[in-house]
């Protein structure tokens, strides 16, 4: 049997939630080194974060996170909260010898986010690992395109292009919410969506971001002020605030290859629930990818006969393929949900192995690096930024 970790979860909303289940199923569909037992849930309203606990299947709960970091039954700290939050949860828990998975973006400031990438680094060689949370990376289908990438098959990449449209925020009289708080989000759909794509834009091709030209809008700059415990509902005549983040962000950019990309992040795409789209086009190949359709990758092959040559599409569920032979038989689709548990697998596989996981605090920093660039060109005019390395 496997040895057992504790963890604390600090966060029980959206991504509270599912985290919760990849801990829970996470030892049942995998063989990993370490068993979870979910040991505490941490919010700051006690009713709520009391009945988010026995929903969720943690074993207590908690109104303050320093208590979970100083809980000795606690060896892992999963930080789950909005974006204002992270630096300083993650610096107590790796200052105290707990491992940590933490939510992306890492954090809401480059500065924040070098710090927590420097003491993580202090932390590995103390044997305390982390982690960020960009779980797209364990769709079957990303992974398996990342595999084609590194083995070549698309030769020399050329150009990357990403999107992801949501749209819900398109009603002006929808409240205005902690994600459309610069204090706490940090920035808007460029955070919440951009940076999933700006990881996956690097860790596809395997190259930094090294230079941005962006774009940012905010569409509606006031809206109501919350005025129910739930945080999504706001009265009738409510008051307004300002809206402080950005709706929509789009830039083009060039990688440290030399290849070229174009970025587009929005909330404001009027019929689009998560639409996730990427594609990587190479001098041998090609491949994209929609998340409305996570199970299939589409695949180019340049060097064939032009007469047979062209898009195909590769159902994504084969044992073979990345993560998909712990679950169900071929054909079988997996979904949203299972992205977390082989997320915390590969965490618990890395603390098991001694390894570092990927990806490091110090990927996150890049991503962070690449928001704050996108930021600052949009504030000069799309003047052309270049990324720190």
């Amino acid at each position: 049997m496997a040895d057992e970790i504790g963890v604390g979860l600090v966060g029980y909303a959206f991504m509270g939630a599912a985290h919760s289940q990849a801990w829970r199923t996470v030892h049942h569909a995998f063989d990993v080194p370490l068993t979870p037992r979910r040991v505490v849930l941490c919010g700051r309203d006690a009713a709520a974060a009391e009945a988010a606990a026995a929903k969720l299947g943690w074993a207590a709960f908690e109104t303050d996170w320093r208590r979970v970091v100083d809980d000795d039954e606690v060896g892992l700290v999963d930080i789950c909260t909005p974006g204002d939050t992270h630096a300083e949860i993650a610096l107590a828990a790796l200052d105290a010898g707990k491992h940590v998975l933490c939510e992306k973006p890492l954090a809401n400031t480059v500065a924040e986010a070098e710090a927590m990438a420097d003491a993580a680094a202090a932390a590995a060689e103390r044997g305390v690992r982390s982690m960020v949370a960009f779980n797209y990376r364990r769709v079957p289908a990303l992974a398996f395109a990342r595999s084609l990438v590194a083995q070549g098959r698309l030769g020399v990449i050329r150009h990357v292009r990403a999107q992801y449209l949501q749209d819900w925020i398109v009603d002006p009289a929808f409240p205005l919410v902690w994600r459309l708080q610069k204090d706490k989000a940090g920035s808007g759909a460029l955070g919440d969506l951009g940076a999933h794509l700006v990881d996956l834009a690097q860790f596809l091709t395997g190259s930094r971001i090294s230079g941005v030209s962006a774009v940012t809008e905010t569409f509606v700059r006031e809206r109501p002020l919350v005025t129910s415990s739930s945080g999504l509902a706001a009265s009738a005549g409510a008051s307004l605030g300002e809206v402080t983040v950005d709706d929509a962000a789009l830039f083009t950019a060039r990688f440290a290859s030399g290849a070229l990309g174009s970025f587009e992040a929005t909330r404001f795409a009027a019929g689009r629930k998560n639409s996730m789209r990427i594609e990587v086009n190479g001098s041998a190949g090609s491949l994209a990818f929609d998340f409305e359709a996570m199970n299939e990758l589409h695949f180019h092959d340049h060097t064939l006969d032009p007469a047979d040559a062209g898009f195909r599409r590769i159902l994504v569920t084969e044992p073979a393929h990345p993560y998909v032979g712990a679950w169900w038989p071929p054909g079988h689709g997996l979904g949203y949900e299972h992205t977390f548990t082989h997320e915390v697998r590969d965490f618990l596989v890395a603390l098991g192995e001694g390894s570092d996981p990927a990806p490091s605090f110090a990927d996150g920093l890049r991503v962070q690096r690449v928001l704050d660039a996108v930021e600052r060109s949009a504030a000069a005019d799309s003047a052309w930024t270049v990324v720190p390395n």
